[in-house]
C-alpha cells in the first residue's frame, strides 16, 4: 500500500462516521480504529502471516503449583511510560553507527532525546517528560510503532 492510498483511506475514515476500518491486501493488514477522545485515527497494521499447513495437535502443558506461577509471572517495570506521540518507525539512534540515545538503567533529564521516529520520511525526535532513569525500552530499533504506544518507562525516583 503506498502513502497517497493511506493518506486517501484515512480522511474517509476521518470524515465518515465509522469507528473500525480494516483492510487486508497481500502481505498486509491494516485496521484504523477512530475513538472519540481522539483527534486523529489510530492504525495498526501487522504483516499477514503465509498460508501455514494443518497445525499438529500439541500436547496439553502439565499443570503447574500455584507457587511456581507467581514466581514465573514478568515484573512490570514502574515507573512513567513514555509513549509515541505518532505512527512511525522507531530508531534508538541518530544513525546506525552510533550509539543508542538512552539504554536502561541510564538517567534522563526532561528534555533529553531519548528515540527518533520517523512518520513520512521526516525524523521527529522525541524527548523525555520527566527526569529519572530508564527501567525499560519497550520497543526494538527499526520497529514499526502506533500512536499512544508505550516505549519507554522512566522511573522519576
Amino acid at each position: 500500500m503506498d502513502l497517497k492510498h493511506l493518506r486517501e483511506v484515512l480522511e474517509l475514515v476521518a470524515e465518515c462516521d465509522v469507528s473500525e476500518v480494516e483492510i487486508e491486501e497481500e502481505d498486509l493488514r491494516l485496521v484504523i480504529r477512530k475513538h472519540a477522545p481522539v483527534a486523529a485515527p489510530q492504525v495498526t497494521y501487522a504483516a499477514v502471516p503465509p498460508p501455514a499447513a494443518a497445525p499438529a495437535p500439541a500436547a496439553a502443558p502439565a499443570p503447574a503449583a500455584p507457587a511456581a506461577e507467581a514466581a514465573a509471572e514478568p515484573v512490570a517495570p514502574s515507573g512513567t511510560e513514555v509513549r509515541a506521540p505518532i505512527v512511525g518507525t522507531f530508531y534508538s539512534a541518530p544513525n546506525p553507527d552510533s550509539d543508542a540515545y538512552v539504554n536502561v538503567g541510564q538517567k534522563v533529564s526532561a528534555g533529553d532525546t531519548l528515540c527518533i521516529i520517523e512518520a513520512m520520511k521526516l525524523m521527529n525526535e522525541i524527548e523525555s517528560e520527566v527526569s529519572g532513569t530508564i527501567t525499560a525500552i519497550l520497543v526494538e530499533n527499526g520497529t514499526p510503532v502506533e500512536f499512544d504506544q508505550p516505549l519507554f518507562v522512566v522511573d522519576p525516583s
